[in-house]
């Protein structure tokens, strides 16, 4: 069984390679379903399948909207079939192993409009926007060492649906060795992150407090036990130690507000004639307090758990 409740398919067809640094490849599966397919010895680091399955758990787990997924089991025949679909490196190919790997369902089928960059005037259409703050400050308790990246759907009435992908930067990047900078995970459009109310941001920490801590590690144990990397589990554990410690997201939700406030103000300042207007991103009353701050109030470099 898959974390997300499917049984195991294996991969019957190889379709096209993506760009992108962790070269993954769209297959159909035995189930008749398109999947973007990761391989367990990904040339991006050892922990790309347990950050994108567990990732996509986490944000399941805070009612954000993701693909389902499933690990795919990719067999000898497949590879010796289908040779275009093995990585690039500078030695030269490399070809997948043959074993569980990592499967999102593919978005966008049946000719569903999908998006990947928004113009300005279409971000009003997204029916979740707000998730975004979410997102952000679910992906700095994960250490995303990488750009937060969604896809929006469109539906018949035009209405866009954001759905987060890519998540095999979370925990430190995909060998566990970053400790990115704060501001690293957030969406690279800012104008995505729309005002919000004191009361929205009060309800993020409430959320990550309520998370399930125990409930997201048991569903961890039953990840295939090859994508389980020490450094993986390490980080894993830092990461639900942070959503316990309501003064460490306290600390980041405030730096969240401050940083975006400061990226409006740029903003108007380049839109103006360099006298700075108004550009309130959110309701008046929100303290900022760097992370750093909060951390070396409990006495370390790293959360630790309440």
């Amino acid at each position: 069984m898959s974390l997300s409740g499917g049984t195991y398919a294996f991969l019957t067809r190889h379709i096209k390679n993506f760009r992108g640094s962790s070269q993954p490849i769209l297959a159909e599966a035995s189930d008749g379903l398109l999947y973007i397919v990761k391989f367990t010895n990904n040339v991006q680091g050892a922990n790309v399948c347990f950050n994108e399955g567990v990732g996509n758990e986490l944000y399941r787990a805070f009612g954000l909207t993701v693909p389902s997924w499933k690990p795919l089991l990719i067999t000898d025949s497949f590879l010796d079939q289908n040779p275009g679909c093995w990585m690039q490196t500078p030695e030269g190919r490399l070809r997948p192993e043959s074993d569980l790997c990592f499967g999102s369902r593919f978005l966008g089928c049946d000719g569903e409009r999908l998006l990947e960059i928004l113009p300005g005037t279409s971000i009003k259409r997204v029916r979740n926007i707000d998730t975004f703050w979410l997102a952000w400050m679910i992906d700095i308790c994960a250490e995303h060492a990488d750009n937060r990246q969604a896809l929006f759907l469109e539906d018949s009435q035009r209405i866009l649906e954001a759905f987060f992908i890519d998540h095999g930067h979370l925990f430190g990047g995909p060998n566990g060795e970053f400790e990115p900078h704060l501001v690293a995970p957030r969406y690279l459009d800012p104008r995505i992150y729309q005002s919000v109310s004191s009361e929205y941001l009060l309800n993020l920490k409430k959320a990550a407090l309520r998370l399930d801590v125990d409930q997201l590690w048991q569903r961890m144990q039953t990840l295939p036990n090859n994508w389980k990397t020490v450094s993986a589990l390490n980080k894993f554990d830092q990461c639900l130690c942070r959503f316990s410690n309501g003064d460490i997201l306290q600390s980041i939700i405030n730096l969240m507000v401050e940083t975006q406030r400061q990226a409006n103000r740029s903003k108007c300042r380049e839109q103006g004639s360099g006298q700075e207007r108004p550009c309130s991103v959110l309701c008046a009353g929100i303290q900022t307090t760097k992370l750093e701050h909060g951390l070396a109030a409990n006495g370390t470099g790293h959360p630790a758990c309440a």
